[in-house]
């Protein structure tokens, strides 16, 4: 089943509000049914294809600029559902990955009112709670200490310490906060003009539609690493940037690093903080996902990059937004979904379909998948192209802005599902087997590790699979060959051009 155009009304309008030219929308071609893609009440099957379709299309658009011929660009729902949550699906060496990136304390606990959702998948962010709680570090003593307190008033000390907390809220108490308010109106992409510079020159032939293009990916966890890993599969130079002080989370690291170079920098030391300052002079995009503030205080906010590297596409992506009491506030997909009123939504539609009572305080359920990390990783690497384009057609230095929250209140605005269309018809996702289920086999390809110019790699060298990207080009193929499977496998240079 294909959609026509007006089917695409989400990526019309998208595309078109970041002024960007109509005639490319005929290229896009979306299929299969993408309400019953995901057994959800909210849209994530629309989601996940206007996300990925328009990343797509952009990198089509791009090349088109390039090289004066378009392609279509071709999305199956069902496999953007499958992208959406490919950290799920990887295997290394044909096994199925055992670690888990979530830590055993995080997740749903009861308070004397409500409940709470933590996020502790980082050791500090653990220890930051087990500190507020004064308890062991077990489920069942953080749960008699959650007793003791509210839900808003432990989320509000949460804050104040720098840790990971959610309240739980309907779409009503939602939308009395002052930073729901702060949120409105806002689209989930944002492109902004920072500086002149002159126009790209496009003389060149490129193979890839980001051939060419050098992207500097200070990101961790899930969306903008999702972010850089799409700008690599079109064929940008990634360079993987973490820092050796932080924790890294090696269950997604090697999902979303495929693709990538990888290095890292200690940006509190002087002389590396000058290795990335030197490596910012000749990079096309830098793609950071700290806290607002973050790498400003390091000396690289947008302005500031945009001197250094007039021209250069600057891509932020935050958990809240930029404006608002909580323009600061650490988040991560599970605590703006639960934060936000999704968790409260989707267990009311869950207990209609099963025909139970709607209580009060419905227990939270989550969605299926990740789906605002990835979307909005998405709509980081639509936003990026974009703006590539835009210094092609009329130069200038850009900053993208994506947040967490703004594209939950545009997944939100979508609409709910039916219950009965939402867990009757929904498809579940795959059982994670080992071996993978056949359905994710179909959709996956192979990698080879990366030796990295490091050459440090210790034994014979390991193959993955992984869900191939759901966004296919008619004419150029995606560039899906090797996976680093480490942080650190090379010199934080840049690759030569071709």
């Amino acid at each position: 089943m294909s959609y026509t155009l007006q089917s695409c009304d989400q990526a019309t309008s998208l595309w078109l509000v970041n002024d960007l030219p109509s005639e490319i929308l005929s290229h896009l071609k979306l299929s299969g049914c993408p309400d019953t893609a995901i057994d959800s009440s909210f849209k994530l099957g629309k989601a996940a294809q206007t996300s990925i379709g328009l990343s797509g299309l952009a990198a089509a658009y791009v090349l088109s600029l390039r090289t004066g011929s378009m392609q279509d660009v071709s999305v199956d729902a069902r496999h953007a559902i499958l992208d959406i949550s490919s950290e799920s699906w990887y295997t290394v060496d044909g096994q199925v990955p055992i670690t888990s990136a979530r830590d055993y304390l995080a997740g749903i606990y009861r308070t004397k009112d409500s409940f709470v959702r933590l996020h502790t998948n980082f050791p500090h962010h653990r220890q930051g709670i087990l500190n507020i709680l004064q308890c062991e570090p077990t489920r069942e003593a953080v749960q008699a200490a959650l007793l003791q307190w509210n839900a808003k008033d432990f989320e509000d000390e949460a804050v104040k310490q720098k840790m990971c907390v959610s309240a739980y809220r309907s779409f009503e108490e939602w939308d009395k906060h002052p930073q729901a308010a702060a949120l409105r109106g806002t689209p989930p992409i944002q492109l902004i003009k920072i500086g002149e510079a002159p126009k790209r020159d496009i003389k060149e032939s490129p193979q890839f539609p980001l051939e060419g293009i050098r992207v500097l990916d200070l990101c961790r966890v899930l969306s903008g690493p999702v972010c850089g890993r799409t700008l690599a599969a079109y064929g940008a130079d990634v360079l993987l940037v973490t820092s050796p002080k932080l924790p890294d989370l090696p269950a997604f690291d090697v999902d979303t690093s495929r693709g990538k170079r990888t290095t890292q920098l200690d940006l509190t030391q002087a002389p590396q903080n000058d290795c990335l300052k030197e490596l910012i002079k000749d990079a096309d995009v830098f793609l950071q996902a700290y806290r607002p503030g973050g790498l400003q205080e390091k000396g690289f906010g947008p302005q500031e990059l945009a001197k250094i590297r007039p021209g250069i596409v600057c891509a932020n992506l935050t958990a809240y937004g930029w404006e608002g009491p909580w323009k600061h506030k650490r988040g991560f997909d599970s605590l703006v979904q639960t934060a936000t009123g999704f968790n409260w939504a989707e267990a009311e539609a869950f207990a209609k379909f099963n025909g139970l009572p709607v209580v009060d305080k419905p227990e939270p359920r989550a969605l299926p998948v990740q789906a605002l990390d990835h979307v909005a990783g998405y709509f980081l690497a639509f936003g990026i192209q974009a703006a590539i384009a835009k210094t092609i057609t009329e130069g200038g230095s850009w900053e993208v802005r994506v947040s967490l929250a703004a594209v939950a209140q545009w997944l939100r605005s979508l609409g709910q599902l039916s219950p009965d269309t939402a867990f009757g018809d929904g498809k579940p996702l795959p059982k994670r087997l080992n071996p993978p289920n056949l359905e994710v086999v179909a959709l996956s390809v192979t990698l080879h590790e990366a030796t990295g110019d490091k050459r440090d790699v210790e034994g014979p060298l390991r193959t993955m699979t992984a869900i191939r990207h759901a966004a296919q080009l008619s004419v150029t193929p995606v560039k899906d060959v090797e996976a680093p499977m480490g942080l650190n496998r090379h010199q934080p240079v840049w690759l030569p051009y071709v």
